[in-house]
């Protein structure tokens, strides 16, 4: 019989089982037998929210190959202003920025509030926190919903970048049908059926 489970990840821990740096999944998870789980994809070390976990290979596979085309939920907040003009670009595919840029496939958007960087300054963590809200507290901001289907590195970031916004906090929510529970702490686990 297969273990589903769903992970609150904070930030600042890396989705690994060994790392001489930063806290592991595995310090969260000790009290699991994490001998044959494995992690459903991955989040960044400063991005938190919903990470499954389970021993059923074939699950894994179904809920990360990109040609499956989950959908994959995020709440964001990114320093600049968002337009219809970056929505439809984001919509129809924007070619994601690095050492090979290529196009992403489309993704959907939900805004939801726009204000200034010092309103949200409980959303910023670890060390670009001091540095970003001593320096550009007046800065605009937004946040919204974006769902994307590929799982590619730092995805959503990327994206936000290539309509010159920045992300400073990232939240992944849902995962195809498998939601964040909303009274599941920050750090803690719980058994569930896909």
């Amino acid at each position: 019989m297969y273990h589903y489970y769903i992970f609150h990840k904070p930030a600042g821990c890396i989705t690994a089982l060994r790392d001489e740096n930063n806290p592991t999944i595995l310090d969260y998870l000790g009290s699991l037998d994490m001998e044959r789980l494995r992690p459903v994809g991955r989040l960044d070390l400063d991005t938190e929210g919903l990470l499954v976990l389970t021993d059923d290979g074939a699950y894994n596979q179904q809920m990360t190959h990109p040609d499956m085309g989950i959908e994959k939920e995020y709440f964001f907040w990114a320093l600049g202003s968002f337009t219809d003009e970056k929505r439809k670009i984001l919509q129809c595919g924007a070619k994601l920025p690095g050492k090979n840029p290529s196009p992403a496939r489309p993704a959907k958007v939900t805004i939801l509030k726009e204000c200034l960087l010092g309103d949200i300054h409980d959303f910023i963590t670890g060390k670009k926190r001091e540095h970003i809200l001593k320096n550009r507290p007046e800065t605009p901001v937004f946040s919204g919903y974006i769902t994307v289907t590929e799982g590619r590195k730092h995805e959503v970031k990327r994206l936000l970048k290539s309509v010159s916004c920045c992300c400073v906090y990232l939240k992944r929510v849902r995962m195809g049908n498998v939601v964040l529970p909303g009274d599941l702490e920050l750090g803690k686990v719980r058994e569930f059926t896909p």
